[in-house]
């Protein structure tokens, strides 16, 4: 994370990260922060080459801008982001509300940055206490995906997030993608 990545946007934290259980959802909280906005993920927890692999694939096809880090303490990680001025964000279903903190939480975005945290297996009490804001998509238990895919939607919208470098033309019917030339750089030219 560098010192100007923090104030110009969204990254997310993913704490720990249990290889033998989490996979499949690491990968969705990865891929739904890239398609939603997000500037970058770090991973901690277990380290898992073949997820960071993954994500890192998915990451040079569809959007390069994205950036895909690990680090085995998330205390580092929310240490430098406090450190260069990024509000730090846990979404919890014990939090506030999403719609009572969106308009602080949008200047946030612009001016200082936010590192957005969401957990894996049992979210240690520290992280409450460390937090700027807990936030909560709703009160009711769900998945970090879905907290995750609602925040950065509310945040910043559909249109300004999910059509960023994407090579894919909508269709009402069936699929299509721009060749390969016209693709962003280190995207494979497949079309299917």
């Amino acid at each position: 994370m560098q010192p100007a990545q923090c104030a110009e946007g969204i990254y997310v934290l993913r704490i720990g990260h249990r290889a033998w259980r989490d996979k499949r959802v690491t990968t969705h909280v990865a891929l739904s922060s890239m398609a939603l906005g997000a500037s970058g993920i770090f991973l901690s927890g277990e380290e898992d080459s073949s997820l960071i692999q993954s994500v890192t694939r998915a990451r040079d096809r569809w959007a390069p801008h994205f950036s895909v880090d690990y680090s085995r303490s998330w205390r580092d990680v929310v240490g430098r982001a406090r450190s260069m001025g990024c509000t730090i964000v846990h979404l919890t279903m014990y939090g506030v509300e999403l719609r009572f903190l969106l308009d602080g939480l949008r200047t946030l975005v612009g001016s200082r940055g936010i590192l957005v945290i969401v957990g894996a297996e049992k979210v240690p009490r520290e992280v409450y206490e460390l937090a700027d804001l807990n936030v909560a998509v709703t009160h009711l238990p769900h998945s970090e995906v879905a907290a995750l895919a609602v925040f950065l939607h509310d945040l910043l919208g559909y249109g300004e997030s999910a059509a960023r470098g994407s090579s894919i033309l909508p269709q009402l019917r069936g699929k299509l993608s721009l060749p390969g030339a016209l693709r962003p750089p280190g995207s494979s030219g497949r079309s299917s």
